[in-house]
């Protein structure tokens, strides 16, 4: 069964008819969500040091940021580029979501991939899929293969997630004039704050379970295809709805 979209879904109350494709913007969760698996994690437990895994047991227990964490980490990727290339050409994307892509651009409805992983990792990755027309926002690899740094341009002082990207500044700079229904699709802690601002939240794994343990209204998925589905009955009821006003 496809799963619907209830009324107040993340957000403002609003009824299903209020939500038009052409004043969405879709924002969209990278790791563990358009990929398989949590890509910078992946890359890690191939390539990085061990203590890679010491540094994350910190940010869990709640010692250090997850910006923190991420540079440390980053730091400790070891391997020659063709090596991190291999790695990252092993990582799936959803199975659904390239059709998702293509859906949304035939109803003009923009998507932006918001991450607090790493930029490069996501560009070829998306490459490979054809879709490198897709706008990112992410940290960004810097140095060479041995000596490689995370650099943070999206960090925010206060950022209540305590990222390297503050998602709620990049959903507030880069939503198009006009677009004043944002769309969230995510599922973890990088998206616990963003995630309230969303009139349309679609959540699994741990950010479901954070929408769920505070009240928030949201839409479960497995995959893409079920977003896709939720959000194309969104549409053609509020075709339907036209029709008939025209028809009056």
């Amino acid at each position: 069964m496809a799963p619907s979209i209830p009324q107040g879904v993340g957000g403002p109350r609003k009824r299903s008819a209020d939500f038009d494709g052409r004043l969405m913007h879709i924002f969209c969760d990278f790791d563990g969500t358009i990929t398989r698996c949590d890509t910078t994690d992946y890359v890690l437990s191939r390539l990085a040091r061990p203590e890679w895994e010491e540094v994350e047991a910190e940010w869990t227990a709640g010692r250090i940021t997850a910006a923190a964490c991420m540079r440390r980490q980053v730091g400790m990727i070891q391997g020659s580029d063709d090596e991190l290339h291999a790695a990252l050409d092993s990582v799936e994307l959803d199975p659904g979501f390239l059709a998702f892509v293509a859906w949304c651009e035939a109803e003009d409805i923009p998507i932006t991939i918001v991450s607090d992983g790493v930029r490069q990792f996501i560009d070829r990755i998306l490459a490979r899929h054809g879709l490198q027309h897709l706008p990112v926002v992410a940290n960004q690899l810097a140095g060479s293969a041995g000596r490689r740094r995370l650099e943070q341009p999206w960090m925010r002082e206060g950022c209540a997630a305590g990222s390297g990207v503050c998602k709620c500044a990049v959903a507030a700079q880069e939503t198009p004039k006009g677009r004043n229904t944002m769309v969230f699709i995510g599922d973890g802690r990088s998206d616990f704050c963003v995630s309230g601002r969303a009139d349309i939240l679609f959540a699994k794994s741990k950010l479901a379970e954070y929408a769920a343990s505070r009240g928030k209204m949201f839409v479960p998925f497995d995959t893409f295809d079920d977003v896709t589905v939720a959000l194309a009955d969104l549409a053609e009821d509020r075709r339907v709805r036209a029709a008939r006003a025209q028809a009056l």
